[in-house]
């Protein structure tokens, strides 16, 4: 790779005109090839560039994707062909790109100061609509948190984002970051005193225009951890949209912003407690229907309006203990324009699991379990469910 393309001669140039040297049917749509190019491939786990491409009759011709080849040909993905030797003016979505810029210099930024203080690696990248990066070693959240202040007190410096391509033997002096060994022409991108790092990616020129440097999240990931991040417009973003959602917390408690936490514990506390209280009405509930249930055939069926699907299974848990009937079966109504159930039934002595078949073929149900237990749901009315179970369980 020479690095000469367009937009690595200048990561900030928007537009450009460009003639097609090729296009060539691939899959879909088509891949154009130009002699030169301000679109940045999609490699070094930055994506690819979003853009138009205009003809001198005003038409737009949108590009879905642009990568390399084996070449290093940048292929440009396009739904329309052109003839070769047509000219064109390559325009790229600008935003999308300096964001793109502002989340990988930070990533950068990030990884060095990881790799300064604690020696771990950056063993894996991803940008999308956040970063992602796999580090090496483990990290607390106190620990992240202090690399994100170092980070941004980077940022704030507005110190050079340097490019250089050292020779094979100041290469070989020269400690810098890199996924793999590395041969041919080697691009580094170099923050002073904080990183240096071999990559293909396109970065701000200075730290300052990364504007903020923000972690979401650090979970444990293969041995060490992976964290999530985002920078720039990204993490202004990120901050509007948790402002607006606390701000909205905030009006439903009816407290003040730094009040928000404790009205939530509050209210968790007090669901905690009602549903403490809802499950032992529930015990006494179940014990009084268990007693008032009539067994009829070996089999009892219950029908329960105002219980969830997790107390119906309760339910026919102690009906089943309190042994009154071979056969506990609960029903309970779904909310259908067409009559439906769900169903728990439990058995003392028959094998359930093989008579699920028969059940849901004769009252158009889905749902299995095992031989003890199963449960589903079935799109009959409670008149012919009742029937049906007795019909098959009995035979």
């Amino acid at each position: 790779m020479e690095f000469n393309e367009l937009f690595y001669l200048d990561p900030y140039r928007k537009e450009s005109d460009a003639v097609v040297i090729s296009c060539e049917s691939s899959g879909k749509g088509y891949t154009i090839v130009f002699d030169d190019t301000v679109f940045y491939p999609e490699g070094g786990g930055q994506p690819a560039d979003r853009g138009v491409l205009r003809l001198a009759d005003g038409t737009e011709i949108r590009v879905t994707d642009v990568r390399s080849d084996a070449s290093d040909r940048v292929l440009h993905c396009t739904d329309t062909p052109l003839v070769p030797g047509t000219k064109v003016h390559q325009v790229i979505d600008w935003d999308f790109r300096f964001s793109l810029m502002q989340n990988h210099s930070g990533e950068h930024i990030v990884s060095g100061l990881i790799k300064k203080n604690f020696g771990y690696e950056n063993v894996g990248f991803h940008m999308s609509d956040v970063i992602t990066i796999d580090i090496s070693g483990e990290l607390s959240w106190e620990q992240a948190m202090d690399i994100e202040r170092k980070a941004n007190a980077v940022v704030w410096s507005d110190i050079p984002v340097n490019i250089t391509f050292p020779d094979g033997e100041s290469l070989e002096n020269t400690d810098y970051r890199s996924k793999k060994e590395l041969s041919g022409r080697v691009r580094l991108v170099g923050i002073e005193n904080t990183d240096l790092c071999a990559c293909c990616g396109l970065h701000v020129r200075r730290t300052g225009e990364i504007g903020i440097i923000k972690l979401l999240s650090l979970i444990n990931y293969k041995g060490g951890v992976r964290i999530e991040m985002v920078c720039g417009e990204k993490a202004l973003m990120d901050y509007e949209a948790k402002l607006d959602s606390n701000t909205e917390i905030k009006n439903l408690l009816s407290v003040k912003p730094h009040e928000v936490t404790g009205a939530v514990k509050h209210i968790l506390d007090e669901s905690a407690e009602k549903s403490a209280r809802i499950a032992r009405l529930n015990s006494r509930y179940f014990d009084l229907r268990v007693n008032e249930l009539k067994e009829k055939d070996g089999i009892i069926i219950a029908r329960e309006d105002l219980l969830d699907g997790t107390e119906l299974r309760k339910l026919c848990e102690k009906l089943k203990a309190s042994k009154k009937a071979s056969v506990s079966v609960c029903l309970l109504p779904l909310p259908a324009e067409e009559p439906s159930f769900r169903y728990v039934i439990a058995s003392t002595d028959l094998d359930l699991k093989s008579l699920a078949p028969a059940l849901n073929k004769a009252l158009n149900g889905r749902g299995g379990g095992s031989k003890e237990m199963i449960q589903g749901s079935f799109l009959s009315s409670y008149d012919e469910i009742c029937e049906k179970i007795r019909e098959i369980l009995r035979s």
